[in-house]
């Protein structure tokens, strides 16, 4: 009979619980409530709230609403939508995920302090007016995710993005250079990154790295390679949109090439389970226990 386990580990981390408890809560008054983008990178999640009442909205979308309630999911949202909502008396139900938001006011932090160098520098003629600051604040992440738009929005959209290892190398190392991370990058990736700045950066410049990767996250890669390890065949179930999903993914993929990513219990294909003794399920942060469970009760329904 073939062996099905869900990995513990697996599922919503404190982040997207917290956001979607909210959202419970809110709807279970029986109040509308909109969600600025989808609450999780899960889409099967995102229709069960819709079933209950959530509205999905974008940022065009909520231009044109007043004195509603809109829900900020945990990855957080930069200052110009909390300007938008005072100014369109919307009620905002903040669900930004408590290590995002750390990072945020860290990034805005060394921004203003950024400023206020530049300010001094001028002041003192050290530049001349056109000249920019000499610093770099940079940020390792996906291009266009809402994580990294919130980070980027607290240096109004100054602050330099690079996606992958590769990118480093177009920063300017003659210059300042402070770098950050979104919450749910790679940390191996994330050190390779420090270690090339460190060995290219100009003696008369200044290098700060600052591990913002959040350790829910993180300590999940370890965990869910050994996990994967231990099974004839891997399910790992996410949503296309998951960034985490992708990372945790090919974590699983490069330990057990027998690995397959579904969405949904409809996507499983019973041939991936010939001659097989056990199956891993599991699954991202931003993934359901229901959804994992769905898929093994699939599988048990089909091979028994």
């Amino acid at each position: 009979m073939l062996q099905i386990e869900i990995d513990s580990g697996s599922g919503f981390c404190f982040g997207v619980t917290t956001a979607i408890k909210k959202a419970e809560e809110e709807l279970a008054k029986g109040t509308k409530l909109y969600c600025l983008g989808d609450i999780v990178h899960n889409s099967m999640e995102v229709e069960r709230l819709e079933t209950n009442g959530l509205v999905t909205i974008d940022h065009e979308q909520m231009k044109k609403l007043h004195n509603v309630k809109v829900l900020l999911r945990a990855h957080g949202e930069p200052p110009e939508t909390y300007e938008l909502a005072k100014r369109n008396n919307i009620e905002i139900i903040d669900a930004t995920c408590p290590v995002v938001l750390a990072l945020q006011r860290r990034i805005k932090k060394q921004y203003e302090s950024k400023l206020d160098d530049k300010l001094e520098d001028k002041q003192m003629e050290f530049v001349p007016e056109s000249t920019s600051v000499g610093s770099q604040i940079v940020i390792f992440g996906k291009n266009g995710h809402a994580e990294v738009l919130g980070l980027v929005g607290q240096t109004k959209s100054e602050a330099l993005i690079i996606e992958k290892f590769e990118d480093v190398k177009k920063l300017n190392f003659t210059k300042d250079i402070y770098l950050y991370s979104q919450t749910t990058k790679s940390l191996n990736e994330f050190h390779q990154i420090i270690e090339y700045i460190q060995s290219h950066i100009d003696p008369s410049a200044k290098f700060q790295s600052f591990d913002t990767i959040c350790r829910q996250v993180a300590n999940r890669m370890p965990n869910i390679s050994t996990f994967a390890t231990r099974h004839d065949v891997i399910i790992f179930v996410a949503g296309k949109k998951s960034s985490n999903g992708k990372v945790l993914f090919h974590e699983c993929l490069d330990v057990n090439p027998r690995s397959y990513q579904v969405e949904c219990a409809d996507e499983i294909d019973m041939s991936w389970f010939e001659g097989v003794n056990t199956v891993g399920i599991c699954g991202a942060t931003s993934t359901p226990k229901w959804l994992m469970e769905e898929c093994r009760d699939e599988i048990l329904r089909k091979t028994n």
